[in-house]
């Protein structure tokens, strides 16, 4: 063998090898392809992505096809490898050749084609769709043939590609995807798109106005009460009841009041009752997004929250399920100063106020199974009425009892430990 043919053989060992590193980036890149790029560009008619999309909805003929080529080119670079060693060192060119040979394409045919390509994978996937998605056309008869054989062998371990279920993300795999792409998300919306993922696990007991803190009409009070909390009361939409909250008539909406006014000067039990909309009830145990769903369909703004025998646990409203998307907004909350911010770590709250909201505060885990406030919580942890002073630890948190009043803790101090 002449110095000229080795020097040619150099050369197309040089090519191989340069190949090798191609294929095998090139099957990195495709495997480590952002699908939710993908997808994207595949709904704006990409050619590219869709090619991509072709090769990995055919996985097994993609990697037959890289394979294949591959291995084809590492196979052919051993032999002229072999045949160059054996001219230089004769017969012990043959060892020389396959541990020169495997250090070669083990690093610069394998672990750093790929490296490279799992971190500019999309840049590289794009490129090559056009090759492999030709190529594949071209040896499809070939690839057809090699993944026959490998189903077969495949088949006698039990391997059914029927079987394969491939499950959608999680509600927190979803959450760790948002977190990571926080610094492309403002904070406001990241925080509006959590929630929004946790309104399928919140119930609507979470959320309601509870049962105590209800603003209503009794029917049965005189006219001069009922006007006067007619004119007085914030909100829009007042419920109406005989004696209980149990006995509910139904709502008002207090844009009807200036139109009742106009007649007469006062409104009596029989007009309001002329006025009011249908009761609405809401099972206790509906999720927040089941609701919101159904507000939507049945054009409802305001329902009432019942338990298993039927008594009113508290109302819900529209703007309720909001707040719990995109965060409190209603003036009224914030004068009723039930959270009052001491520290980064400490707050002040009222008994009434949701374990939810003291829970994102804080970032804490207090319990939420049966009990909704911070009053019943403390109460269920100490298994009685508790007096003012009075502190217990749970996990991470300390809480101290600041004032209790007819048997309801009124302000909670709420400390974490850092």
């Amino acid at each position: 063998m002449t110095a000229l043919s080795i020097d040619n053989l150099l050369l197309i060992l040089i090519l191989l090898l340069v190949l090798s590193a191609f294929f095998s980036g090139s099957e990195t890149a495709l495997m480590s392809v952002n699908k939710y790029k993908l997808k994207h560009r595949v709904k704006k008619k990409d050619v590219s992505a869709l090619k991509v999309d072709y090769l990995l909805n055919n996985p097994d003929k993609t990697l037959g096809l890289i394979l294949l080529l591959n291995n084809f080119v590492n196979i052919l670079a051993s032999a002229i490898t072999t045949l160059i060693a054996i001219e230089l060192y004769g017969d012990k060119g043959i060892a020389i050749a396959a541990g020169v040979l495997t250090f070669i394409i083990l690093v610069f045919s394998e672990v750093t084609p790929k490296t490279f390509a799992s971190h500019y994978s999309d840049k590289i996937a794009y490129k090559i769709s056009f090759f492999f998605y030709y190529s594949l056309k071209v040896f499809n008869p070939i690839v057809k043939f090699i993944n026959f054989f490998s189903k077969l062998i495949l088949m006698i371990f039990g391997f059914d590609k029927k079987k394969i279920h491939h499950d959608d993300l999680s509600n927190e795999e979803i959450k760790t995807i948002i977190q990571e792409s926080s610094n492309k998300i403002t904070e406001n919306y990241e925080e509006m798109i959590l929630n929004l993922l946790d309104l399928q696990k919140v119930t609507v007991e979470h959320a309601m106005i509870p049962k105590n803190d209800i603003e209503g009409l009794d029917i049965n009070d005189d006219e001069k009460n009922i006007n006067s909390k007619l004119i007085d009361v914030k909100h829009t939409r007042l419920p109406v009841y005989s004696q209980t909250l149990n006995n509910l008539r139904g709502f008002i909406n207090k844009k009807h009041v200036p139109a009742l006014l106009k007649t007469n000067s006062t409104i009596n039990a029989d007009q309001l009752v002329a006025c009011l909309s249908e009761p609405y009830y809401i099972p206790e145990d509906t999720s927040l997004l089941s609701q919101l769903i159904t507000f939507k369909k049945e054009k409802k703004r305001i329902g009432c929250v019942v338990d298993e025998y039927g008594d009113i646990k508290g109302i819900l409203t529209l703007d309720d399920i909001l707040e719990e998307i995109v965060g409190e907004y209603n003036a009224d909350y914030q004068k009723k100063n039930l959270i009052k911010h001491i520290s980064k770590y400490k707050i002040e709250v009222n008994g009434s106020v949701q374990l939810r909201e003291i829970n994102k505060i804080l970032t804490i885990n207090l319990s939420e199974s049966s009990i909704t406030t911070i009053n019943g919580y403390i109460l269920e942890s100490l298994q009685e009425i508790p007096e003012v002073g009075m502190t217990f630890k749970k996990d991470n948190t300390i809480i101290e009892v600041i004032e209790v009043s007819n048997n309801f803790v009124e302000k909670a101090l709420i400390t974490k430990n850092k």
